[in-house]
């Protein structure tokens, strides 16, 4: 195994055990390390047989991961099969998926709020507070995130011009 195979592999499970700590699949962050780390686009087939899994649960979550903007899928012009590709934008698209995330604790904050307040139950008030902690929370990480992804995409730019 050269050195190279040993990083990939080492890449590949550090990424797996990532995704898996904060409770997503280990396979999910098997895939995303595979294609951050390839150069060029690689098969369903490909996949599965550099991460030595089935066909079917890649094929599921790649599905899952273009959903999500993750990764594309890339037309080749000499093959039939779906090949695959890392998105450009993966960082700053896993962080929108992120912000969407927090926004929808947002919406969840603030109907249960005004349902306390419509239906006057005045026995909420822990919940109540609770609420308004949450929306307070949730609303000033979405403003920081706007801020950020400002930030991101002049520090992007910089990446790129080199």
């Amino acid at each position: 195994m050269t050195e190279k195979d040993k990083l990939k592999e080492e890449f590949i499970m550090n990424f797996g055990h990532a995704y898996k700590s904060f409770g997503l699949s280990k396979l999910i962050g098997h895939i995303i390390a595979l294609l951050i780390f390839t150069t060029k686009p690689i098969s369903l087939e490909e996949i599965s047989k550099q991460l030595n899994r089935s066909k079917g649960p890649i094929s599921q979550l790649t599905g899952r991961l273009r959903e999500k903007q993750l990764i594309r899928r890339v037309w080749q012009p000499t093959s039939r099969k779906d090949f695959y590709e890392i998105e450009p934008e993966v960082f700053e698209n896993a962080f929108r998926n992120s912000m969407d995330l927090n926004r929808n604790n947002i919406k969840i904050a603030s109907h249960f709020l005004s349902e306390i307040k419509n239906r006057n139950i005045s026995e909420l008030d822990v919940l109540e507070t609770r609420l308004t902690e949450m929306s307070t929370f949730y609303n000033l990480m979405d403003k920081h995130y706007k801020n950020f992804l400002d930030e991101w995409q002049s520090e992007r730019k910089k990446i790129y011009m080199k």
